[in-house]
């Protein structure tokens, strides 16, 4: 399962309830381009986030919309029963897998951050837990390529740990 938020099998193709965010980070993109909304106001990722994103994010080859100077990168956050209240940072797609394992459903959030100008916007939604990966298409389980595969992202699985807090824009 690629956890990145645009799937390399297409949106319609990722599990049941998997939200995904691009037409708000256009309307987001368009209203910052007319003035509609400050720098300041969009770049304005929690400091707990940007450590995260500069040390241990999943590292992509798209450039940051807004400073156009660092390519963004992605942390994905599980969050339920037994998780911390500021959710666990997934490192690997085999800590995603083992949280599929577990017999109660999960929230997932990808963000997309840009470390060098603190921009952030949530990328992806989508729940985990009960072997919800295992049945979507493009997941280990149905045969797919690993992680990485799509040209757009990067070229290993994201890593990360720890935790940190977003907020939604």
């Amino acid at each position: 399962m690629d956890v990145r938020p645009h799937l390399a099998q297409g949106a319609t193709s990722g599990p049941h309830g998997q939200v995904d965010y691009r037409l708000q980070r256009r309307r987001l993109m368009r209203q910052l381009r007319e003035g509609k909304v400050t720098r300041a106001e969009v770049c304005d990722a929690h400091p707990e986030l940007i450590r995260a994103a500069r040390n241990i994010g999943q590292p992509t080859t798209t450039v940051c919309p807004v400073c156009e100077d660092a390519h963004v990168v992605y942390l994905t956050y599980a969050f339920g029963p037994r998780m911390p209240a500021q959710g666990k940072l997934v490192e690997t797609t085999e800590a995603l897998a083992r949280l599929d394992r577990l017999a109660t459903e999960l929230a997932c959030y990808t963000v997309e951050v840009c470390p060098a100008c603190s921009w952030n916007h949530l990328a992806r939604a989508f729940p985990i837990g009960k072997g919800t990966l295992s049945t979507v298409p493009g997941s280990k389980a149905s045969g797919s390529k690993a992680l990485g595969s799509k040209a757009s992202g990067p070229k290993a699985p994201f890593r990360a740990t720890g935790t940190a807090r977003t907020r939604r824009s």
